[in-house]
Parts: C-alpha cells; structure tokens; sequence
C-alpha cells in the first residue's frame, strides 16, 4: 500500500533564498549609515584641560538632535526590514 504525502511544499519568493529581498538589504544599510551620522553628531564637545569645564557639550545638537537622528535611524532600519516588496501583477 503507497502512502501519499499530504505535506505542502513552501513557495519560496526569493530566487536566491535570502529571507529578505535586495532592496531591504540597501534600505538597511542606509538606516545604519543614518545611525552612524547621529552618533557623529554626539561627538565633540570635550575640553582640553581636565581642570576647566566646557559647556559646549550640553548644546542642541548633541543633546536634541543627535538622539532625535539616532532613533530616526533605528526606526528606518526597523521599517525596512519589516517592508514587503510589492507583487508585480502579471496578465
């Protein structure tokens, strides 16, 4: 007596068989190259002395902007991996 194999095979989308498409992988690396840019903008403000306090680094930009830039990226990067690529509709 044959026994049939009821298991369905999964449709696999990618050719290559990477689980996210190409384009992800691009919006990915540009949401870390904003990460990257935030960090930057944290950096600085240090004083050469030890002895004297400089209070460059309670300014805007490293402490509004860069943290703002930072999570921007992050989120972005969070998106692209989430995005599914649209079904090209053939006739």
């Amino acid at each position: 007596m044959a026994v049939k194999n009821n298991l369905k095979k999964p449709v696999a989308e990618n050719k290559a068989g990477f689980p996210i498409p190409e384009g992800n992988y691009k919006m990915i690396l540009i949401g870390f190259a904003i990460v990257v840019l935030g960090f930057i903008l944290m950096m600085g403000g240090g004083s050469e002395d030890p002895n004297q306090f400089n209070y460059d680094i309670f300014s805007f930009r490293r402490i509004t902007l860069a943290p703002i830039v930072v999570l921007a990226g992050f989120g972005f990067v969070f998106w692209a991996i989430m995005r599914k690529p649209k079904k090209e509709i053939k006739d």
